[in-house]
């Protein structure tokens, strides 16, 4: 069975927790009974009274009760029609729509249909639409319920879009072959092609390799993360999954750059290289050479220097479009001056942390690189307006740009920004040296949908009120602004009512 982790991953566990078949239906009803009432609830309690759609909980009921819920429906918008001249009520008028429903309105929908609690908790059709109400990491915890429940939901595997299973492989050790099959076949059948795998070793890739033959035709995408899995572990699995296609490798102290020479497969496409002790410039050399039909490359390394950067030839000036070199701290502007030739087609960029690069590094980015779409320079610290002004110029297709932490960029640099019409994603957290002035220069940017100034310290109540000029923010970010009140927030907040604003 499964348990939630972070950022909704599936955390699969081989100590499933099993109802045996013995349980009668009476406890799975209550169960059932109990985790229906928990979030039909909760998404009640969540839904916006005005909201002129129609309610989580008035879509939920329908389930249940189809057409029949007009009714009910006409007394709950009674409630919300004295709910909006009396804000101080939404609370209870919500909680008793709530009750309303659930001890009035579905008991009569179910003797309409004649189906008991019990039927209905197990009725396919009725829990194929029940459970598109819960997220997919919420549905990890439903299978638990009862058999019938965790049937349906394995073998639909839209429930599970978004979810990659993680496995734990220390606590996989222990479990015996039998249990290790069941949960790989649990995979397939909810139409997982990735896998995550956590503290792996070599001896954990040779059984996987034994134990999961039919990985070798189903994962696509394989993330080895904090394993002291070697060149020879990366060999086996590199091996054994013919399918994939997209390699992530984070925390791996024990892989080499020989290693790397040795397993990478022409059929890769995206690869991740971060925080790996030992690699340096021959791991760019052994992907530039090995991955000619590379789409996306990540590296964070901290030993990578401007020779790295030489060995991207033509081969990859066709394929590769998404490049981000996080952390590199030797690379500088010679470095920039080895790749901008070779990869004329990149869209996303990413040269976060490379303190090193200046203003003519970005020259040269903005003059070769003409069809970038997505320009991350944050941590670039000796980034001053110049280089804005060269971005300004010549990258009119950028459509989101980070400047976090840019801390040499003023308000006349944001003056030249605000003459990108096609900028939609700006981030300048913690830019110190932005003010109100810099403030007007954004009020012009009418097509920007993100916008981020935490920790922009010299703004004011004042200039950041005029942030209400940009209808059409989606998101806006004011932590650590000194100035940001709670009564600025209200504000923003009333007249940017489709804008998500984080205190």
């Amino acid at each position: 069975m499964s348990k939630t982790g972070k950022n909704g991953t599936l955390l699969p566990s081989v100590k499933a927790r099993k109802i045996m078949s013995s349980t009668s239906t009476q406890s799975v009803v209550e169960r059932a009974s109990a985790e229906l009432s928990k979030r039909i609830n909760g998404l009640g309690l969540r839904t916006s009274i005005n909201s002129t759609k129609s309610s989580v909980i008035e879509r939920v009921t329908n389930v249940f009760c189809g057409s029949s819920f007009s009714s009910s429906s006409s007394s709950m918008q009674n409630i919300d029609k004295s709910s909006k001249t009396h804000p101080s009520r939404e609370a209870k008028a919500s909680e008793s729509s709530v009750n309303y429903l659930t001890s009035t309105s579905w008991k009569q929908c179910l003797n309409q249909n004649r189906l008991t609690w019990d039927q209905l908790m197990l009725d396919e059709k009725f829990l194929s639409k029940f459970f598109l109400y819960f997220s997919p990491s919420e549905r990890c915890v439903l299978p638990r319920v009862c058999t019938r429940w965790r049937d349906i939901l394995y073998r639909t595997p839209r429930y599970w879009t978004g979810l990659t299973p993680v496995v734990q492989c220390r606590e996989l050790r222990t479990a015996s072959s039998a249990d290790k099959t069941r949960l790989y076949t649990s995979f397939l059948r909810r139409g997982f092609h990735g896998l995550c795998l956590v503290g792996a070793t070599d001896e954990d890739a040779s059984d996987i390799a034994n134990t999961f033959p039919m990985a070798s035709k189903h994962i696509h995408s394989l993330s080895i993360q904090g394993s002291s899995i070697s060149d020879k572990g990366l060999e086996i699995l590199l091996d054994h999954l013919q399918a994939l296609y997209e390699l992530e490798i984070t925390g791996c102290n024990e892989i080499t750059e020989a290693g790397l020479w040795a397993c990478l497969k022409p059929r890769i496409v995206s690869l991740t290289l971060s925080d790996c002790i030992n690699i340096a410039d021959e791991a760019v050399g052994a992907v530039a050479q090995l991955l000619p039909a590379l789409y996306k490359f990540s590296l964070q390394a901290y030993h990578v220097t401007d020779t790295a950067l030489g060995y991207f030839s033509s081969k990859q000036s066709n394929t590769l479009n998404v490049l981000r070199l996080q952390s590199c701290w030797e690379v500088t502007n010679h470095g920039v001056v080895n790749f901008v030739h070779a990869l004329p087609n990149l869209t996303v960029l990413s040269l976060s942390g490379c303190s090193k690069i200046t203003d003519d590094g970005i020259e040269l980015i903005a003059e070769n690189l003409q069809n970038l779409r997505s320009l991350d320079l944050s941590w670039c610290s000796r980034i001053t307006d110049a280089a804005l002004d060269y971005i300004a110029c010549d990258l009119n297709q950028l459509e989101e740009l980070i400047l976090d932490r840019c801390v040499q960029i003023s308000d006349t640099g944001i003056g030249y920004l605000s003459t990108m019409l096609s900028l939609q994603v700006l981030c300048l957290r913690w830019c110190t040296q932005i003010g109100d002035f810099g403030l007007q220069h954004l009020c012009g940017m009418r097509n920007l949908q993100i916008l981020s100034l935490a920790g922009c310290s010299l703004l004011t109540s004042n200039g950041l009120s005029n942030l209400i000029q940009l209808w059409q923010l989606r998101e806006l970010e004011l932590t650590n602004c000194p100035s940001a009140s709670r009564e600025l927030f209200c504000y923003l907040r009333q007249h940017l009512p489709q804008c998500l604003v984080i205190e």
